[in-house]
Order: structure tokens, then C-alpha cells, then sequence
């Protein structure tokens, strides 16, 4: 059946349609991590693709340049040889299921939504970490190696990359900076294809080629405002000599040579031989218009000296466009991946302060949570490291587990031996309202001299020890207190109140 021309145009419809219903059943279902969310993104995007190719065959069937179409249609209409184009289709038919269905049904929808379960290779390097970050290494080390770059860390470079404006417009026009620009572009049009599988970047692009050709033409373009003024001074330096000031041959002479050539270079004329045959060729022109020039006084076009410097600077005003339209494309993509870029200068700052165990631990981890995060469709998240769980219900990095030192247990017994995880957090509660109200039912004030103890029996004993340190040196008036008689005698409280009542004072 699928060898006729119009089945083939059904089934083609049929394909169109079902795969539209699989797209918005697949967008239905909200991916539950970042990872399943690319996956899918790219399953939708092979089913677009697949739709419009198939819109593409359906196009030229209906254009039908062959008239095959027409040809099966008008054998369908019948005639003279109607039953004898009957049992051929009917024969057709029965070879067709006997060669392919062989007795048994087929269901199509199998087929199809074996689509949703597929799982794109989308392939990222160890740097990239599953499309959050760039890896602008290579990047990285053209700029550094390079007469337009600069010695800089890796970290101060994801700072200037998206700034070519930056960059001294004389050292723009090199081939080196030309290559180095294709590259960062094409690095970054291949990023984001990866991460934004369903953003149409050509249209992007395409928006970004019709601005630019307007503001390069009115010279707006961040960075080469001047350089059309300059491209047309460079095609302009040709010394123009008006002739109504010349009256003689000799007069003409006085101009110089050099402008002579250049005058003669600009009309097109020869422009060798010695100063006074320059000045005789250039001085024929006052009365006679070119054309009615003789063409032996005409250079030929090969060794004309204007064209060849014309074309020279119109290759360099290409080139100039070319790299202009090139870091305005990069400059809009760098503005579709801020994001991503802001979230790669925070992650080399932070594998900057991490050791090489620490990075490889906070790798296991990020993957284990990543695997984690589809497994539980009750929302329980699997956690192996035992990690504590941050702000937004999921485990925290590892590398901050180990920063804080949270695999250590510190346990109190005045708090009722609670655990505390974390030498912060173990400090942290000495002031908190537990371990205050353990103090207060032992009847200890919780003060500084109580800090680092857990244990009920050191805190009493502790205690004790204060109170009779504080018996020592306790104030007692009637031993310490002095008096003094007229007579300018000193006598303490007890033995001044036992002379006072005898009358002896």
C-alpha cells in the first residue's frame, strides 16, 4: 500500500499529526530536575525536525513536478480498464500484508510513544557540568597568547570576553583576532544549541544581521562608530588638482610629483614617466573632456594603481564588517547565556578555594542529587552522603558540608544528650534556649565559665568549686571593717562594738 503515491501522502499526514500530539503530551509533564529538562527539550526538537521534514516531502508531492500525482488520481476515476485497475490494487493489497503484516496486527501507537521514552545523547564535557557552565578554556588561552589580549586569570577573563568593544580598534583587523572571534562564536552558537534545544537561534541570529546592517550604515555599531568614515577617507586620498588655477604646463610642475601621480592616478591616466610628461598628460585634460582622450595616454587595468588600491581597501572594509557583525552576535548570545555566565564565575571562584578531594567529593555528590531527583515520585530525595537539607528542600554541596566541618557530632548532656552537627552550631548552642533551660534546672547561671561543658557532673562539680572560691574571698564586715577611736586607734567592727558597750570608749 505504501508504494502508491497517495498513501504514502496519508500516511505521511498521519505521521504529522501524531507526532504534534506527542509533542504537547510530552510538554505536559513538568521534568523534574535540570538534566530530564534538556533531555526532553532535545526529544521534542528531534520531533520537530521530523515534522518538518516531512512537511517538506508533502510540499513537493503536492507540487506534483512530475504529474505522478495527477497520473494516480485520473487511474482512480476508472474507465474502460476499471475492474482490471481494481484487482491490481486488490492484488497489491494482499502482497503488501503478506510480505509485511505476516497474520498479525501491528499497533502504530507503540511506535510512537516509544518516542517519549527516548533519551538524546547530548554530549558535555567534565568543565561544562551538564550544560551549567562554559568551558572557555581554549577560549581562554588565544586571548592570553594573543597581541590583542592580555595576561589575565581565567576568572577576570570571563569578565572581558563579552566585551570586545574593549579592545583597541587597530588590533581588531588582524587575521589572529578575525579566527579568534569565529571561534568564540562558534563555541557559543554550539552551547546554546545544546542547552536551549527549542530557542530558534537562526531566527535570533538572522533579527541580529538585519539590526546590524542599519547600524553599521549609520555608523551606531558600539565600538566601530568610525570606521565608515574612516573606509571612506582611505578610498578618498587621491589629490583632485584643479586645473582653472594652472595656466601653463610649467605652472603645473611647481605641484610636485607625487601629487601629479596621484592626480593621474585618480583619472585613470598613466601615471609614469618624468615630472614634465606627468604635467603634460595631467594639463591635457583642462581643455579635453576623457573620453575624447587619446587611449594611449589611458593606463591599462591591471597595473592601474587606483583600482588595485580600491580593491585593497574594499577588502578591508569587508573584513571590518565581517568582524563587527561577528562581536555583535557574540555580544547577543553572552546576553541569552548571562545566566550561565554569571553562574561560571561564582563556580571558579569556588574551585579556587576547594582542594582536589573536596572537588571530587562535591562532583559525587552533585551527581548522586541529580540522579536523585527523578527517583521518588512521592518527593522523598535520596540522599546516600546524608547530607543536610538547605533552604530549597535539597541536600546542601558537599564541599559546604565539609567547609562547615557537618560530619562532626557533638552531643550535650545538660541539653538532654542532643547531637549537634557542626563546630558553629555546638557553639552557637551554649546561648540557645535549650541548653539555657538545662542550666537553669541544675540551678547553675549559664556564664562565660560554663562554655565548652556538656557533661552534668563537670558543670556541678564546676560549680561547687566557684561558690567555695567565692567563700574565700567573700566581704565579712564584722572581721574586715575598720573603726577608729579619738585616740586615732584601728579596731575592727567586732572588737570596736565589745569596747564601745564596756564603756571603755
Amino acid at each position: 500500500m505504501s508504494s502508491t503515491l497517495l498513501e504514502q501522502t496519508r500516511s505521511s499526514h498521519e505521521e504529522v499529526e501524531r507526532l504534534e500530539r506527542l509533542i504537547v503530551q510530552d510538554l505536559q509533564t513538568e521534568p523534574p530536575s535540570s538534566k530530564d529538562r534538556l533531555v526532553q527539550g532535545h526529544r521534542v526538537r528531534h520531533m520537530i525536525e521530523s515534522i518538518m521534514l516531512t512537511t517538506n516531502k508533502l510540499v513537493e508531492t503536492y507540487e506534483d513536478k512530475d504529474g505522478a500525482r495527477e497520473d494516480e488520481i485520473a487511474a482512480l476515476g476508472g474507465g474502460q480498464a476499471a475492474f482490471s485497475a481494481f484487482y491490481d490494487r486488490l492484488k497489491e493489497i494482499r502482497e503488501y500484508h503478506k510480505r509485511h503484516l505476516s497474520g498479525r496486527l501491528v499497533d502504530a501507537n507503540e511506535d510512537y510513544e516509544a518516542l517519549l521514552k527516548e533519551e538524546p545523547v547530548i554530549s558535555f564535557s567534565g568543565e561544562e557540568g551538564v550544560g551549567r557552565y562554559l568551558d572557555l578554556h581554549d577560549m581562554y588561552n588565544q586571548y592570553i597568547n594573543s597581541r590583542f589580549g592580555e595576561r589575565v586569570e581565567y576568572s577576570a577573563y570571563l569578565d572581558v570576553f563579552s566585551r570586545p568593544e574593549k579592545i583597541p580598534h587597530k588590533l581588531k583587523l588582524s587575521r589572529q583576532y578575525r579566527k579568534y572571534m569565529e571561534a568564540l562564536l562558534e563555541y557559543l552558537v554550539d552551547f546554546f544549541q545544546r542547552t536551549e534545544p527549542l530557542q530558534d537561534l537562526d531566527r535570533i541570529l538572522s533579527r541580529v544581521e538585519t539590526d546590524f546592517e542599519e547600524q553599521y550604515a549609520n555608523g551606531k555599531v558600539e565600538g566601530w562608530e568610525n570606521h565608515s568614515q574612516e573606509s571612506e577617507l582611505i578610498s578618498s586620498q587621491h589629490t583632485v588638482i584643479d586645473l582653472d588655477y594652472y595656466t601653463t604646463v610649467e605652472e603645473l610642475l611647481d605641484v610636485g610629483p607625487e601629487k601629479l601621480k596621484e592626480a593621474l592616478g585618480a583619472l585613470g591616466l598613466k601615471v609614469g614617466g618624468t615630472p614634465q610628461q606627468r604635467a603634460e598628460r595631467l594639463f591635457l585634460t583642462k581643455h579635453t573632456p576623457l573620453e575624447k582622450l587619446d587611449k594611449k595616454h589611458f593606463a591599462k587595468p591591471l597595473h592601474n594603481g587606483k583600482q588595485n588600491g580600491d580593491v585593497k581597501s574594499t577588502q578591508q572594509s569587508e573584513n571590518a564588517k565581517e568582524i563587527a557583525l561577528t562581536e555583535t552576535k557574540v555580544k547577543k548570545l553572552c546576553q541569552l547565556l548571562d545566566e550561565t555566565i554569571e553562574r561560571t564565575k561564582q563556580n571558579i571562584v569556588k574551585k579556587q578555594s576547594l582542594t582536589y578531594e573536596e572537588m571530587e567529593g562535591e562532583r559525587e555528590g552533585e551527581e548522586a542529587n541529580a540522579e536523585s531527583e527523578s527517583d521518588d515520585e512521592d518527593g522523598d530525595i535520596y540522599n546516600p552522603l546524608k547530607l543536610p537539607m538547605g533552604w530549597d528542600g535539597k541536600p546542601i554541596p558537599y564541599w559546604l558540608y565539609k567547609l562547615h566541618g557537618l560530619g562532626q557530632e557533638f552531643k550535650c548532656d545538660i541539653c538532654g544528650d542532643y547531637s549537634y552537627w557542626g563546630r558553629r552550631a555546638f557553639e552557637r548552642h551554649f546561648k540557645e534556649w535549650r541548653h539555657q533551660h538545662g542550666m537553669r534546672c541544675l540551678g547553675i547561671p549559664n556564664t562565660k565559665n560554663f562554655n565548652e561543658i556538656t557533661s552534668i557532673e563537670e558543670a556541678k562539680e564546676l560549680w561547687k568549686r566557684i561558690q567555695e572560691r567565692q567563700g574565700e574571698n567573700k566581704w565579712r564586715p564584722e572581721l574586715e571593717e575598720e573603726y577608729e577611736d579619738r585616740e586615732g586607734n584601728i579596731y575592727n567592727k567586732k572588737t570596736y562594738s565589745d569596747l564601745q558597750r564596756q564603756g571603755l570608749i
